[in-house]
Order: structure tokens, then sequence, then C-alpha cells
């Protein structure tokens, strides 16, 4: 297991628990429509896939209507909900491990980049990453295995076999798979064993420290 070189995290639900942020911006962006959330749980399925296939597949929205709440879900996200975070508890200790056992860190998440960074500024957890990609705010590069192919080319790495995707939903661990490595399933976000076992997750993670004995 000591072969995975390049260690690739998605950010919400592995880094971070994003829900406040994340389901305070969707029922913002759904009352633009006129739709009342009664249960903000019901919204924890928004975080993780990307937005505008979210608001598709649970709302029926056309692919204009879904642009739209895009933008009011950013409205809300920039000035208040990127910051209703916080980090896992255990995670900076595992990074700082990962990185003293000379492991490569980058962040793969379908976030716009722009937004990861300042999330991961904000937390201090930047400085543990070689590189941050995410989507385009155009709606770009918003799969996971795009994402993921963006940061081959860019940090130029040649072999994926010594790459490994560590994520808490189905998207994490299919966009792995297309892209030709390996991933990790973490049970401490918001995906079950049920959805990453399904998805073909090669690991299962029940906690932070499962992470640390798979890779170290």
């Amino acid at each position: 297991m000591n072969k995975y070189k390049y260690i690739l995290f998605d950010l919400d639900g592995t880094l971070t628990d994003p829900a406040a942020g994340i389901t305070n911006s969707v029922t913002y962006a759904l009352q633009k429509f006129n739709i009342t959330v009664e249960d903000k749980k019901a919204l924890y399925k928004f975080i993780g896939p990307p937005l505008r296939e979210s608001f598709e597949k649970y709302y029926s929205f056309s692919e204009e209507q879904s642009k739209k709440a895009v933008e009011y879900y950013r409205e809300y996200f920039i000035e208040k909900g990127m910051f209703e975070n916080k980090v896992f508890g255990e995670i900076p200790g595992l990074l700082e491990n990962l990185k003293k056992s000379d492991k490569i860190l980058f962040v793969a998440t379908s976030k716009p980049t722009v937004f990861a960074e300042q999330i991961l500024k904000h937390f201090n957890l930047i400085k543990y990453f070689t590189y941050v990609s995410g989507s385009n705010l155009d709606g770009t590069r918003v799969k996971k295995d795009e994402v993921i192919k963006h940061i081959f080319e860019e940090c130029k790495i040649t072999d994926p076999e010594k790459a490994i995707m560590i994520g808490d939903r189905e998207h994490d661990i299919l966009g792995a798979k297309k892209a030709g490595i390996h991933s990790i399933g973490v049970l401490s976000g918001y995906g079950d064993k049920d959805e990453l076992e399904r998805a073909g997750a090669d690991y299962i993670a029940e906690t932070v420290k499962d992470i640390a004995k798979i890779l170290i």
C-alpha cells in the first residue's frame, strides 16, 4: 500500500464538513424559486456532487433553471456559506503525517478552484497541498475524472498507478476509476458504505486513522 505517492483528496465531506454552508446556500437558491425546505438534512445529498446535476436530479430543474440556481447559490455561498464549515478533527494530523512520509498531496474537488483555495487558506490547510484543482466558474471541468486528469497534466504525473483518490461520495470513486487510479471511500463524510462499495472503491476507511493505515 505504500506504493501510493500521489494522494488526491476530495474537499467537501472528506477534508471539511461543509453541511451548514452548503445546505444554507441551497436553501437560499431554492427560495428564489419559491421552494421551501422544511428539513435541511434532506439537502445533504447536495454535498459532493456537481451542483447543477443535483438541482436537475432532485428538483427536476431544466438546464437553464439549474444554471440560475447555481448563480443564486453562489450569492449566499460567497457572502457567508463558504466559511460555515469546519475541518474534520484528525485531518490536519493526517496531512502532516503524509507529508512527513514523502507523499505528494493534491485537492481534487468539483467545487470551483477559486472557492476551494479560499477555504483551504481560511483553515490553514493549503500549505499541505502541492496543487488544488476544481471546476471552472463557467461550469466546465466539473466531473471528478476531468479534475483528476487536469492535476496529472498540470503536475506532469505520468505514473497513475502511484496515485489514489480519497473521497466520501460515489462521484469520487467513479471519477477515480474513469481516470485509471485507485480510490479510498471514507465513511466520515456523507456517502454510506453501500454507495462507496457499489461505485467500486478499492478500500473503505471508516475513520481518518484508517486512511493513514492504508497509505503509510
